[in-house]
Formats: structure tokens, sequence, C-alpha cells
């Protein structure tokens, strides 16, 4: 009887092995995003004297050790789906960047995504390093709601455009790799 009842376990655990490995082989493709949006986030800095356009102010000044180090930033930016400030935001993206290297530009991100357009509802929750020197700076998509239910995958900033402290404009490329229907 207990030979029976180990065989079992043996053949069980092989199973849900099996199992999982057949699944994760089908959901997790990093070459196939399930889902991908390319949009564009507009920052505009408040300097004291454009209150009616601003979209984010320091909460904190940086201080005196270099590259903005210890600088936070609150922001509530439109989204595009083209380069132009102008065009209808499909998204807002709402939360805080902070700048936390000494000897270079860097910045840490945390902030969700807020759609309510025609083609998506819901949110995504995005964080990460941003180390502006580089090209492209890979941030991580840790979840969502809405349309966006529990989603995981990676956004890729792109720097599009930087007037001084004062605008900056990322290219978004958003490529989710776990995507569910809600």
């Amino acid at each position: 009887m207990i030979q029976f009842v180990k065989k079992s376990c043996y053949i069980l655990l092989f199973i849900l092995t099996i199992s999982c490995v057949s699944i994760l082989s089908k959901t997790l493709k990093p070459d196939e995003p399930c889902k991908r949006i390319i949009l564009y986030y507009h920052d505009i800095l408040f300097d004291g004297t454009d209150l009616a356009n601003a979209t984010s102010a320091k909460v904190t000044n940086d201080t005196q050790l270099g590259s903005h180090f210890g600088m936070m930033v609150i922001f509530d930016d439109p989204m595009t789906e083209d380069g132009h400030l102008l065009s209808p935001p499909v998204a807002r993206a709402q939360g805080f960047y902070f700048y936390d290297k000494k000897d270079t530009f860097n910045a840490w991100f945390a902030y969700t995504l807020i759609f309510n357009s025609s083609e998506y509802k819901g949110t995504l929750n995005i964080m990460g390093a941003d180390p502006l020197p580089e090209k492209t700076r890979d941030l991580s998509v840790v979840g969502g709601t809405g349309d966006f239910f529990m989603a995981r995958g990676i956004v890729t900033f792109r720097t599009d455009d930087f007037q001084g402290d004062f605008y900056f404009r990322l290219q978004m490329d958003i490529k989710l790799y776990e995507c569910y229907k809600t």
C-alpha cells in the first residue's frame, strides 16, 4: 500500500510539473507581446510662471550634490498617441519621479497610466530606474486593472524631445507579456 501511495505521489508530481511547464511555455513568449502600445509622455515642470500649462511640480528641491540629486517631482501628465502636446490625450500618467544619483542624471519613476478612452479602459502600474544618459531605458509594468487586469511587461523609454529643465517628451513603447481578458 505504501509503495502504491509513493508511486501515485510521484506520478501526480510529474503531471503537475508537465502542466506547469506547458502553461508557462504557452503564455510567456518574450519575443511576442500579447499587447503593444506606443504612447508619448509630455512633462511640463512648473517654473513659477506657467501655472496654466504645468503638468508637474517639484515637491523637494535638488541638493547641492549635483545632477538634481534629491529632487522629487509629482506629475499628472497627458499621454498622446503621437508626439504632439496638443493632441487629444488617450491616458494620464500620474505619479512621481526623483533624481537618485549624484554624479549623473538618473531618475526613478513610479506611476499609473490611467486610460479612459474609447479604445482602452483601466490602468497600468509602472516603476523602475530611468538612467537618462542611455538612449533607451526599460521600466517594469507591475500590474493593471480593467483592460490591463494583472498585466506584466516592459515599458521602453526613449527621449523624444528635451527643452531644458522645463519640458521633456518620452516615447513609451509598452509591451505586455501577460494579458488576461476580464
